[in-house]
């Protein structure tokens, strides 16, 4: 392999990796134009075994999205409804958000992970009473809920600072935040796709304001729809920035942009070495960023799959009610079970270790 990255140019990206010194931007792009998938793999899993060997991480989560009303008009979503009574716009009562976890009492979750549209009508104690709820219907259950974009609009609609939004959320259930709404941080991209919620500083101080408060939270990347290598791996810096500052992340998601039902449908969606590509380099520059995470709503099983030797070691959870990916057209199922999950795990090759939202474990792997 040494004289195989000698050829592609990838020796002293190799030699920075195994001293640990950190990859630069122009290293992040020449990793990215490398035309060897596989020597970028083997570099990408290098790394992965370093902090994680064979092991691959899922958990028994619930995804819900309360509400697809949206005052932001990103072109990349198919999800939202721009106002209540659009065609397929809704929005569920509380009662019908706790009778989701209801129906689950024999299921041993660990997680209920909620996100949604940004609607402008609903009072605060919604978002309050709806965390309040969950937690009384399962109190031991962790709740990573709304994304910093969520956090930001609350705090402007109903006029408080980020940080008192948190303390009130956090003190009504809300364990962790997730990473959603990141997009692509570069000023450029977001001008053009999603100009009208919060930018990227916002959204890292929130972030950031989250760590602070204790909680953890997860960083995201869409990618394969305008953005630029460079812009890809500028984000990945900027992720890798407050990580330095605060510890606070646990995982990176790359998330491939889906083209159906929205405003951005004549792009191609990113292709299954591109996303391999994604991972990889993101395992590579995030030194500091334990687990990179394949969502295989996004991905897609079988490339999820395959990407666990491509840096990946978390595969995400049962997911179980997801809308976002599949009104953009996913063919994905909505739900795994864990023994389907543990499956897919050993058929690529690794152990599956069932975990909290965490990292704390659940079922080690020589009981999965």
């Amino acid at each position: 392999m040494d004289a195989r990255l000698s050829a592609l140019g990838l020796a002293d990206i190799s030699r920075k990796l195994e001293t640990s010194d950190r990859l630069t931007l122009e290293d992040g792009v020449r990793l990215f134009d490398c035309p060897d998938l596989h020597a970028l793999g083997w570099l990408a899993n290098r790394e992965r075994e370093k902090r994680h060997g064979g092991l691959t991480f899922y958990n028994y989560n619930l995804r819900l999205e309360a509400t697809n009303v949206c005052v932001a008009t990103c072109l990349f979503c198919s999800f939202s409804r721009l106002k209540p009574g659009d065609a397929q716009a809704y929005t569920m009562t509380l009662e019908q958000v706790f009778d989701k976890l209801r129906q689950r009492a024999h299921q041993p979750l660990t997680e209920v992970h909620v996100v949604n549209g940004l609607h402008p009508d609903l009072p605060f104690d919604y978002y309050v009473d709806l965390l309040k709820g969950l937690k009384a219907i399962r109190p031991g259950i962790h709740l990573k809920c709304f994304t910093a974009v969520e956090i930001a609009f609350f705090s402007d609609l109903y006029k408080m600072s980020d940080e008192e939004v948190l303390r009130q959320l956090m003190a009504a259930g809300l364990d962790s935040l997730p990473g959603g709404g990141a997009e692509i941080f570069a000023d450029r991209v977001r001008r053009k796709i999603s100009h009208d919620k919060a930018d990227a500083d916002r959204y890292l101080d929130v972030h950031r304001i989250a760590h602070r408060l204790g909680m953890r939270s997860n960083v995201t990347m869409l990618y394969g729809h305008i953005e630029t290598m460079a812009e890809r791996v500028d984000h990945m810096l900027r992720a890798r920035a407050l990580q330095d500052e605060t510890g606070g992340f646990q995982a990176f998601i790359p998330l491939a942009f889906h083209p159906d039902n929205n405003q951005m449908r004549k792009l191609p969606a990113p292709s299954a070495t591109d996303t391999l590509r994604v991972h990889a380099v993101a395992r590579l520059m995030l030194d500091n960023i334990p687990h990179v995470k394949a969502f295989w709503i996004a991905t897609g099983v079988d490339v999820a799959q395959i990407a666990l030797w491509y840096g990946v070691d978390d595969l995400d959870g049962t997911v179980q009610e997801e809308k976002i990916y599949h009104m953009a057209g996913a063919r994905t199922p909505e739900i795994l079970t864990t023994d389907r999950i543990r499956q897919l795990i050993r058929n690529a090759g690794r152990l599956p270790v069932e975990r909290d939202t965490l990292y704390n474990v659940v079922t080690p792997p020589d009981a999965a």
